[in-house]
């Protein structure tokens, strides 16, 4: 079984065995289970220590198996995961070389990037790796750069709004002003204020005016904001009035401060850009896989805190919308956690990191932190942590926290730890080799790094991170088009119109509106009204076999042409509208209206409209679900398809875990009777051939360097004698005396191994099986529309709606009002 027949069964591959006493790297490939990951792990290693590559790689097999993940990049390491060059040729690595090092090396840009293709091309074979398996990480998953305040990656808006989360009626008490104390810790941290929730009278004002909010169910943002520090809607503070607690020109300072944001240069950037989404961040719109690469190199410390915090506390409300899962659906990785997790102070991302590690696990989240600066982390927190990576560590105090940290953590999984032992090794590591300690092994386990399919050329700066970014950029900005599009669909009344200068009077109870002139409109501009006809209705969807029930609001609007007629049924031209979105108000003094048809003032024409209403919505209108027959799922009303086609492919995944599992359980006793009577014949060949080198003779197989690793990893199965596998029995027993009674024990060993390989190759087909029923890409998606229930469909009312439209310098007619309520078709 080559190694790319690995790939989808949720084992990562990150290096090699090493053996620390002949300073050796073995054949057995250390490949590690993802589902370990949702008991998270961590990362320490000094500077030089190949800390940042085992991350990278570890994402790399993420991304390959499907897994998102948002990486937190202090340093500006991570955005190395864009560089793949599946073809590896010097052209690809020129632009990313460090030109300082090619100097070095008395060579040009050119000539060094020749020397790390060769380099690269030649490491990834020495790691059984082709240029195929880049191909297959950059199909895999998408990866961006986000820089939130900044427009060197694509920008991240995150001080547009405090809003509350989306589930706020289901989330407990405790949960919503854990999320409002937070969110307020961080704004403070970034205006540089006490962030203490206990004695920072900043912080419990804006946290009174944010829950007084959110249990209105509004969103604030910074404006508003400021307008309620000013005014808050509240007379009390606990049990004192608001003028002792924080007289009002001390709020107004406050208001002042935050007021400096709005205005201020430096933090424009922090409004501009993409809302923080996480599930955006996770996957694209199509539903792809994606790493995010949040790069915060370019922050202060302070604006550091604040990003961090949000970013956990917008995690923490999707995950809680998450369904339980034992299979990894996410990562969260942070490429150093130095500061955010110290183990006695509480800085603002303490609280929220805390509640990730302990309850992210039932969601199927894995949280990933790096450090090199051991000595300043809270390990009691870290004890919920199940895998330790340890590289090479930069003094003694060092070790003994690393140390601390893992008796704490293997206390907590109930596992033994030998702490002479990893003292030990940890003081035999150098560059790329790590001690792995998972709880759900049985033992720790040693190994070198594999090559990074991606190029390791180091911390990439913001001019870097343009060139990667410009394509994505510009696809953004050219995918902006479809509302406007939708305008101009909308026909401009003839250059000559100049209309009247009253509307038409219509009956009682037949209401009219006027949209509102828009704001980049100029003042003296001469405007124009022309009608349209406005219905608005609500729709039920239901359908037993996607389990549907779903009310919903429509919106159509036709335009009128007032030197024509209009029939019974005017629906056929309509465009569909959001209602909520449209602006209404007073006409602008000195307009003039367009034509109206005379059936526009009777009554019973909008009656009769209302009719044929309720008749095209039932031939048009339909609620368009996706569906996927193999798993016999269907996406809900809300979803976007993106976000189905996710949910898909987790699972998948989780189905995948499970037959994985039954495999596990159906090979497991077949694997340990032949274990035990290898065993016994080892034995045998002790007993009648003393002198044989119990090396040669060693009967177990090596399950790292076989198809057995994919399945079982480094479980107690394997964790008795480990040796070379098979290749090395069979030498033995040629090598060996096969006189008498040894020759007899040689050829019963000899028959084991035969029995091993026909069960590997057994295992092999049906590994082959699970990778191809559960993956993915293989799975349909086709569309399931849904009708509307006739008869409860509701026109709740037709009017007419008049658009602004104002005289162009041409001559000609154009729209005066935004395009914000126009929907897509």
């Amino acid at each position: 079984m080559s190694l790319t027949d690995y790939e989808k069964l949720g084992a990562f591959y990150l290096g090699r065995d090493y053996d620390l006493a002949s300073s050796q790297l073995q054949d057995s490939l250390l490949m590690y289970n993802a589902k370990d990951l949702t008991t998270h792990a961590v990362i320490v290693g000094m500077t030089g220590s190949g800390k940042t590559g085992l991350g990278i790689t570890l994402l790399e097999e993420a991304a390959i198996d499907g897994i998102p993940a948002i990486i937190i990049d202090p340093k500006g390491d991570m955005g190395n995961l864009l560089l793949n060059f599946p073809q590896l040729s010097p052209r690809d690595f020129e632009p990313w070389v460090d030109p300082n090092e090619a100097m070095r090396k008395g060579m040009t840009p050119r000539e060094y990037a020749a020397e790390q293709a060769s380099l690269w091309k030649a490491g990834l074979a020495s790691w059984q790796q082709s240029p195929e398996r880049i191909e297959l990480l950059r199909n895999a998953a998408d990866v961006a750069i986000y820089t939130p305040g900044s427009d060197a990656g694509l920008p991240l808006s995150v001080l547009k709004s405090l809003a509350p989360p989306a589930d706020m009626a289901t989330t407990s008490k405790d949960m919503l002003r854990e999320q409002i104390s937070t969110a307020v810790s961080g704004l403070l941290t970034l205006l540089g204020f006490d962030a203490d929730p206990i004695r920072s009278r900043e912080h419990i004002l804006l946290t009174n005016i944010v829950d007084a909010a959110w249990k209105q169910g509004r969103s604030l943002d910074l404006a508003q904001l400021i307008q309620e520090i000013q005014n808050p809607p509240f007379q009390r503070i606990g049990v004192m009035n608001l003028e002792t607690v924080f007289p009002a020109s001390d709020r107004m300072d406050l208001a002042m401060t935050i007021n400096n944001i709005l205005g201020s240069p430096k933090f424009a950037g922090w409004m501009q850009g993409e809302p923080l989404d996480i599930q955006k961040l996770l996957y694209t719109d199509d539903g792809k896989p994606r790493l995010a690469v949040l790069s915060i190199a370019h922050l202060s410390d302070q604006e550091r805190m604040f990003f961090v915090t949000i970013l956990l506390n917008e995690f923490i409300a999707w995950m809680r919308r998450q369904s339980g899962t034992s299979s990894l659906r996410a990562l969260l990785y942070m490429d150093e956690v130095f500061g955010y997790l110290p183990p006695t102070a509480n800085p603002p991302s303490k609280l929220p990191m805390l509640t990730l590690l302990k309850q992210a696990r039932a969601f199927g989240i894995g949280l990933v932190l790096a450090t090199q600066n051991p000595v300043d982390l809270d390990y009691k927190a870290l004890s919920n942590a199940g895998t330790w990576f340890l590289g090479r560590l930069q003094t003694e105090r060092d070790k003994l926290r690393v140390l601390d940290g893992l008796e704490g953590a293997s206390t907590a999984a109930g596992t033994r730890f030998d702490r002479d032992r990893i003292e030990r090794i940890l003081s035999g590591v150098k560059s790329r080799v790590f001690l792995m300690n998972n709880v759900h092994d049985s033992q720790p386990s040693i190994f070198q790094t594999r090559w990074a399919l991606s190029y390791l050329r180091g911390p990439l700066n913001r001019e870097q991170m343009q060139t990667l970014m410009a394509d994505r950029k510009s696809q953004s900005r050219s995918s902006g088009g479809g509302m406007a599009n939708l305008v101009s669909a909308m026909h401009a009344p003839a250059g000559s119109q100049e209309g009247h200068a009253q509307p038409p009077v219509l009956p009682d109870g037949i209401l009219q509106r006027f949209v509102t002139v828009d704001r980049s409109v100029p003042r003296d501009a001469s405007i124009l009204y022309r009608p349209c006809l406005l219905a608005t209705a609500r729709l039920h969807f239901v359908d037993s076999k996607s389990s549907v029930d779903h009310w919903t609001q429509t919106a159509r609007l036709v335009e009128l042409d007032g030197r024509g007629t209009i029939g019974k049924d005017p629906w056929d031209d309509s465009l569909p509208i959001r209602p909520d979105e449209l602006s209404v108000n007073e006409p602008e003094p000195n307009s003039r209206f367009e034509d109206c048809p005379a059936e526009c003032v009777k009554s019973s024409s909008y009656r009769s409209w209302g009719s044929s209403l309720k008749s095209f919505l039932y031939q048009n209108e339909q609620l368009e679900l996706v569906c996927c027959p193999e798993l016999k799922t269907y996406s809900s009303p809300d979803d976007r398809e993106g976000d189905f086609k996710a949910r898909l492919a987790h699972q998948a995944r989780e189905m995948r875990d499970l037959e994985m599992q039954k495999l596990q359980r159906k090979y497991e006793s077949k694997i340990k009777t032949l274990q035990d009577q290898l065993e016994r014949a080892e034995d045998r060949v002790a007993e009648e051939k003393e002198q044989a080198n119990s090396a040669t003779m060693s009967a177990m197989l090596s399950f790292g360097t076989t198809v057995l690793g994919a399945l079982f990893g480094r479980k107690k199965i394997s964790s008795t004698t480990i040796s070379k596998g098979a290749t090395s029995m069979r030498s033995a027993s040629r090598a060996a005396d096969q006189r008498g009674d040894v020759g007899r024990a040689m050829k019963r060993v000899a028959k084991k191994e035969d029995e091993l390989q026909d069960l590997e190759e057994k295992l092999e087909v049906e590994l082959q099986h699970i990778r191809d029923e559960f993956e993915a890409a293989n799975l349909t998606v086709e569309s399931y529309p849904v009708k509307p229930r006739k008869s409860d469909i509701t026109v709740d009312e037709v009017t007419l709606v008049w658009l602004p439209y104002q005289r162009a310098p041409s001559g000609d007619w154009t729209p005066a009002f935004g395009d914000g309520f126009m929907a897509e078709r």
